[in-house]
């Protein structure tokens, strides 16, 4: 274990917070003053090819990811004192097990909420053609406000089921498919049943299957159909055990295809909570028995009586003000680097097959980062001016720069450079267009297939849903994830010395410059470039959360 505080990089470790085969502490970023969490894979680990293999695919993998209810990986990295490292949200609150186990999960209105965003997190993450393989309580959490995070990606299950591993969990075989438990080829069902038991554990409180050792565990799971009778005791709706029941199919084909059609059940399930109503029978007019004669005396009393009750039914079902919903965010905020522009909240259609993306709100710059901002930021950090530096075009994008002066720049204003999704979303709006202004393939509206750069406020016609300006042309910009080269990337860059290698980090650059003709694919498509290469077709713009 580390002596605290210490550093690593620009992070400063403040208290352990555990951890077995990695050490996991709460950090402050220096830079930006944010808490984050440090995982630091441990120096036995490090000496254990599948460990480090583990912790490599959790790092890439849920570093690729943004969605609103699976953890943020924010930096990943190797440190020459400390080893293998990466930096996650900080999340505050209590893992769903802890919730289960404390009563914290609230009535059944509150379980479906934390049901349905486990299952959206789910639906996003199979959209990224990743299967999760590990869902269980453990790795689920609940923000004090109830928010749910998806955790702990990438980690081979089939391996971490040897008995006789040091550090084995017994609680992780519970979750198993019965495909998993017979080794055979695995897909995205395996999640849905994991998902099943850990809805049935969720709303009855309970495992499903009770077994003492590995060996009792699996023959249940292969053999023995799962026991509803806690979830009926329980007085849970048909519907909602109907639905654990599909889930915890033993043949894949025999349970729901997707985790968007079990969000929709339910959120279906969670509205008709909402809308019950009691139905009172009526009787016909015909059947109605005669009034009997009332006492003169008694008249005046029903009538004080109606008076009252009219009364208190007003103040009873008169509208309730709601919760003071929090102010509008502003279209356009303006920063020490110049204006920004809102990208809302919610989902948008992303790549090329519109996939369905859920972002929270942020905001982009409205124009790539000018000549004259670089220039600010270079005399503020004493670093030098890009080659070939156009003193005279303070109006133009910077350019000539990598994709770590570009982090530098961003860290530097108090912003960040956005991911694919983000880029990508505030590029084309919801709704999958084609280019910023729509559909229409029109060269006109942007700096494409000229031979020179043009001012960053150019171009207006060719803004965003949003207002961000030259998304497409004028310059490429650098989006912070990875991306492998390919065979020919990899011979593209003759003039770069030592020639790039694909064990090299190499980075996504996306929206074409000026030099080439306007792409149909310019909203999805990207390229890749080595870390350290910059020329003058590449410029870069950044983002900042939404508070």
């Amino acid at each position: 274990m580390i002596q605290l505080p210490a550093r690593l990089g620009k992070y400063e470790l403040q208290e352990f917070l555990g951890g077995g085969m990695s050490h996991v502490y709460r950090a402050r970023d220096t830079v930006i003053g944010r808490p984050v969490a440090v995982k630091i894979l441990t120096g036995a680990a490090s000496q254990d090819e599948e460990a480090k293999a583990r912790f490599l695919t959790e790092a890439r993998t849920a570093g690729n990811l943004t969605h609103e209810n699976v953890i943020s990986i924010y930096d990943f990295g190797c440190d020459e004192e400390h080893g293998l490292f990466m930096v996650m949200e900080f999340l505050q609150g209590e893992d769903l097990r802890g919730a289960i186990r404390n009563g914290h999960t609230g009535d059944l209105k509150k379980k479906f909420g934390i049901a349905v965003q486990i299952a959206r997190a789910l639906e996003f993450v199979h959209q990224a053609k990743i299967i999760h393989r590990d869902i269980k309580p453990e790795n689920v959490h609940i923000n004090t406000a109830g928010v749910v995070k998806l955790m702990d990606f990438g980690i081979a299950k089939l391996e971490d089921l040897s008995v006789t591993r040091a550090g084995y969990i017994l609680g992780t075989p519970y979750y198993m498919a019965p495909e998993q438990v017979r080794g055979e080829k695995i897909n995205e069902l395996v999640d849905v049943y994991a998902f099943g038991i850990l809805l049935f554990e969720l709303l009855a409180g309970q495992k499903p299957i009770a077994g003492e050792t590995v060996e009792r565990i699996f023959y249940s799971i292969l053999n023995e159909p799962l026991d509803l009778n806690p979830l009926l005791a329980a007085g849970l709706p048909q519907p909602v055990i109907d639905l654990v029941a599909a889930c915890t199919a033993k043949q894949p084909g025999d349970r729901p295809q997707d985790f968007g059609s079990i969000a929709a059940t339910l959120e279906r399930m969670r509205e008709s909570l909402d809308a019950a109503t009691r139905v009172l029978p009526q009787t016909s007019q015909a059947e109605a028995p005669a009034p009997a004669a009332r006492p003169a005396w008694l008249i005046p009393g029903i009538a004080v009586l109606s008076v009252l009750i009219a009364v208190g039914l007003f103040f009873a079902l008169r509208p309730k003000p709601g919760p003071a919903q929090p102010p509008a965010l502003p279209g356009v905020i303006s920063t020490s680097t110049g204006a920004m522009v809102l990208v809302p909240a919610g989902e948008f259609a992303f790549g090329e097959d519109k996939q369905r993306i859920s972002l929270p709100a942020f905001y982009v710059d409205r124009t790539e980062v000018s000549n004259a901002e670089y220039a600010r930021f270079c005399q503020a950090t004493n670093r030098p001016l890009p080659d070939a530096f156009p003193a005279g075009q303070p109006n133009y994008p910077v350019v000539n720069v990598t994709i770590g002066d570009a982090r530098a720049f961003a860290a530097w204003a108090g912003k960040r450079l956005p991911n694919p999704f983000e880029w990508e979303k505030a590029a084309r709006g919801a709704d999958g267009r084609a280019f910023p202004w729509g559909n229409e393939h029109d060269p006109s509206r942007a700096n494409v297939g000229t031979s020179a750069l043009r001012p960053v406020s150019d171009f207006p016609s060719g803004a965003s849903p949003f207002g961000a300006l030259q998304m497409v042309g004028n310059a490429w910009e650098f989006v912070d994830q990875q991306r492998p080269p390919s065979p020919q990337a990899l011979k593209g860059f003759p003039t770069l010395k030592p020639p790039p290698s694909a064990e090299e980090p190499w980075y996504m650059i996306r929206g074409q410059s000026y030099g080439e003709p306007l792409l149909d694919a310019v909203m999805w498509d990207s390229a890749p470039v080595p870390a350290r290469w910059k020329n003058i077709y590449i410029g870069f713009r950044c983002v900042k959360n939404a508070p």
